[in-house]
């Protein structure tokens, strides 16, 4: 069997629970082949922990590897996915996709709220076409890592879809907790925008995916985003905003909150929403109302355990559901979230994929689409609302 070699890129939260994954993938044979990240310590320190091989960039990285996972920040995204497909190096990329960061070069005194939308959503529609170009071009296979994708309710409705031939009239689904724990999050010149990016756009891919599984069942071909509309909002920086401790407020120029209204190419739609304001932990689903059938997918809270524990100190050292505020009362466990949350199954597509020359079921258009469809929407909150054309790659 032949070995794949990865490189990781990255070493943050994403960087260790994607390399949990790809140790578990079974039936291809893969070697963790190097690592790197922008920090020095940061990738000497990841590497020696987890026996692999550390590279001082992704340049000297990419000949010692077949594919690269990149977990790095958006920001970094693009360059290394340039220079991976230039060297005939798979990618699998971490969500979001890209963005726009600001001017070369810009520092705090730039703001990406305040930043005119229309030249931004050009400039990342001219980035997303100059990298789709550069991949097509080099035949690599790229796998857009979406975990809500590879969720297990999420794949259950798609079957649900392709087998009973239903037409999806509406979606509704949501990512929302009480802030990120990333210390660039909230900064548009590192993540590309605020809730939109780094929440909404699970759920909205996750109703893309179902209208491309539709689309392709019914008539071959997937059914695609045409509008949205759109409005934003900073409710931690209100004026009457009672801070109690428990959310995150630092945004230096992002908003907490964000809602999308999408228009598909049938007419049906989704409606998704996110935010930085909600307690108790991550509030994750995606509901499908379908002409013949209708299903609620929740991806956290799961009810497979449950648990109650009158004191905090006691479950000090046990790991119960990401962004749970207190261990305190009632909480419902998820026993293994890289299975209940996609990452399992989405790295095993992966790998899958690359080692048999398959297109993966998270591939570039559909990553292409989220992001068009996040920055229009953008564009439409900046226009209050005005329902705004979606581009496609």
């Amino acid at each position: 069997m032949k070995k794949i070699r990865v490189g990781l890129i990255g070493t943050g939260f994403a960087g260790r629970f994607h390399l949990a994954s790809l140790r578990q993938v079974y039936g291809v044979n893969v070697e963790m082949a190097g690592v790197t990240s922008l920090r020095s310590e940061s990738r000497k320190a990841f590497g020696q922990a987890h026996g692999i091989p550390v590279f001082e960039n992704v340049a000297s990285l990419l000949p010692h590897v077949d594919v690269i996972d990149i977990c790095s920040p958006p920001s970094a995204h693009s360059s290394a996915m340039l220079a991976a497909a230039e060297a005939g190096v798979h990618i699998i990329c971490e969500k979001p996709l890209t963005g726009y960061f600001g001017p070369e070069g810009c520092g705090d005194e730039y703001y990406g709220d305040k930043d005119p939308k229309d030249p931004m959503l050009a400039k990342v529609v001219a980035e997303l076409k100059k990298v789709s170009g550069v991949i097509k071009n080099s035949g690599v296979i790229f796998c857009y890592a979406e975990n809500f994708v590879y969720a297990p309710s999420i794949q259950k409705e798609k079957e649900i879809i392709e087998k009973t031939g239903a037409q999806v009239l509406r979606i509704m689904g949501e990512e929302s907790h009480s802030g990120s724990g990333s210390p660039v999050y909230g900064i548009w010149r590192f993540q590309g925008g605020g809730s939109l990016m780094g929440k909404v756009c699970h759920p909205l891919t996750a109703a893309l995916f179902f209208k491309r599984v539709e689309g392709m069942a019914r008539n071959g071909k997937p059914i695609r985003p045409k509008t949205v509309t759109s409005r934003c909002e900073k409710i931690t920086k209100l004026p009457g905003y009672e801070d109690k401790g428990f959310l995150r407020t630092e945004y230096h120029d992002t908003e907490d909150h964000g809602w999308m209204h999408v228009t598909f190419e049938d007419g049906t739609i989704a409606d998704v929403i996110s935010g930085e304001i909600v307690l108790g932990g991550i509030n994750n689903f995606v509901e499908v109302f379908a002409n013949n059938h209708r299903t609620k997918c929740n991806l956290s809270p799961l009810p497979i355990v449950d648990t109650f524990n009158p004191k905090a100190e006691q479950y000090a050292d046990i790991y119960t559901v990401e962004k749970i505020s207190t261990k305190e009362g009632w909480t419902a466990i998820s026993p293994d979230e890289n299975f209940t949350l996609g990452y399992l199954a989405e790295t095993q597509d992966f790998l899958s994929c690359i080692s048999e020359g398959r297109t993966p079921q998270a591939d570039f258009e559909l990553a292409c689409d989220t992001i068009t469809a996040i920055y229009a929407a953008y564009l439409s909150d900046e226009r209050k609302g005005v329902e705004t054309d979606i581009p496609l790659v």
